[in-house]
């Protein structure tokens, strides 16, 4: 039970950092408006996924694991978390490169699969 308090409790100081980060950064850039609750909202999501060991170790306590069912969670956890920020990175970049492009409708799609593919194959 402590090991949870413990967890939650870094939980929360490590996101209260990351605001703290973002808002900074957000000030720096002299940031207002819509263009500042868009930096934000970014920045704090990429901040999250920059901790996924945090995040996983958190739900391992909560689900009171130990030993070996542990820590194959946690590195179960941290991979599918990797990926899904791979992916999400993929997405991210592919829409923007298909925007550049004009694309609309099927080509669309289809840019958008192959681009997603190969992003996450790494080419």
């Amino acid at each position: 039970m402590k090991q949870a308090i413990i967890a939650a409790l870094s939980l929360l100081f490590l996101a209260n950092l990351a605001w703290a980060d973002c808002t900074a950064d957000a000030d720096t850039k002299k940031l207002a408006g819509a263009a500042r609750t868009s930096f934000l909202k970014k920045c704090e999501a990429d901040t999250k996924v920059a901790s996924p060991a945090a995040n996983c170790l958190a739900q391992a306590e909560e689900k009171k694991l130990k030993g070996a069912a542990k820590g194959s969670f946690i590195k179960k956890c941290e991979k599918d978390s990797q990926s899904a920020a791979t992916s999400s990175d993929a997405k991210t970049l592919c829409e923007g490169q298909a925007a550049a492009k004009k694309l609309n409708g099927a080509a669309r799609t289809s840019f958008m699969k192959k681009c997603e593919k190969d992003a996450q194959a790494g080419k």
